[in-house]
């Protein structure tokens, strides 16, 4: 059995350290872990998590939702994590601590919430293809309005300003894409691997977008080219990074596609963390 203080020097080669940047916020140069390590990232990480049930408009099951809280003396932005096809698992609560870490309160609902067996959510359902199955079934117009009553919930948290972002991944970051075509007070929105609306869905977009993609991830790269037409058309802001050798879902899967998927994780962090602060931190 690993000793806490080896633990935590593990942690530490791993991920990287947390360095002061100004009074009113801490800078970390870590970066999520993959899939294999949530778990116990999750377990040594010294933030405050807990666990919220948010009423949805229209819906009796109420959407159950992790929060991260980060280390700061003033009120922090939120960030939206919404989560793969897989549903909400330990990795996806990791990201949403890691994101914690970097200065931001992060809430990931669940979506499948209410849609397991007993009433339950991504927990309670009997194998990963159930999840998948799940997921895919959600309707458009029901995410939006669950990711709506999570921004309400999250906006009006005491040590929250009003500034929000979204980030999803796979699946939720063709969501992450959708939601900034539907909501017009979103701050930012970060889109992992995800596929991108139709370009005729784009005009409504206010938000600066940001897509990370991997080169080996023809289904989701080929939407990608017309958004990004579309929307340099449009005057809006879609910044693209497409990292060499690496495949879909390469933040999840560090220890895939050789060392192409660590090396494409440890490019897009950095650049997703200025991207929120840049547009939210203002």
């Amino acid at each position: 059995m690993i000793k806490k203080t080896g633990l935590m020097l593990l942690l530490f080669v791993l991920f990287g350290t947390s360095i002061s940047a100004g009074a009113q916020k801490t800078v970390t140069s870590a970066m999520p872990p993959g899939e294999a390590g949530a778990k116990v990232f999750l377990e040594s990480s010294p933030r405050h998590h807990e666990w919220v049930t948010i009423a949805v408009p229209g819906k009796d099951t109420k959407l159950s939702a992790f929060v991260a809280y980060p280390e700061r003396k003033d009120k922090a932005p939120v960030v939206i994590v919404i989560h793969e096809i897989y549903g909400l698992t330990d990795w996806i609560r990791a990201v949403a601590d890691q994101l914690a870490g970097d200065g931001f309160i992060a809430i990931a609902p669940d979506m499948l919430s209410g849609k397991g067996p007993g009433g339950g959510g991504t927990e309670r359902f009997g194998s990963r293809d159930d999840v998948v199955r799940a997921v895919r079934d959600l309707a458009a117009p029901d995410v939006v309005a669950m990711l709506d009553a999570v921004r309400r919930y999250a906006r009006g948290l005491p040590a929250a300003t009003d500034r929000f972002a979204v980030i999803g991944f796979c699946w939720g970051g063709g969501q992450s894409f959708h939601y900034a075509t539907v909501q017009p007070d979103l701050g930012a929105a970060v889109v992992y691997y995800g596929t991108s609306p139709q370009p005729e869905a784009l005009g409504s977009v206010r938000a600066p977008v940001l897509g990370l993609y991997g080169e080996d991830d023809a289904r989701v790269n080929t939407t990608v080219g017309p958004a990004a037409a579309r929307m340099k058309a449009l005057g809006k802001t879609f910044v693209t990074h497409t990292f060499k050798g690496a495949g879909h879902g390469f933040l999840r899967a560090q220890d895939g596609h050789g060392s192409a998927n660590l090396d494409a994780s440890r490019q897009a962090w950095p650049v997703t963390i200025e991207h929120l602060r840049r547009y939210l931190e203002k």
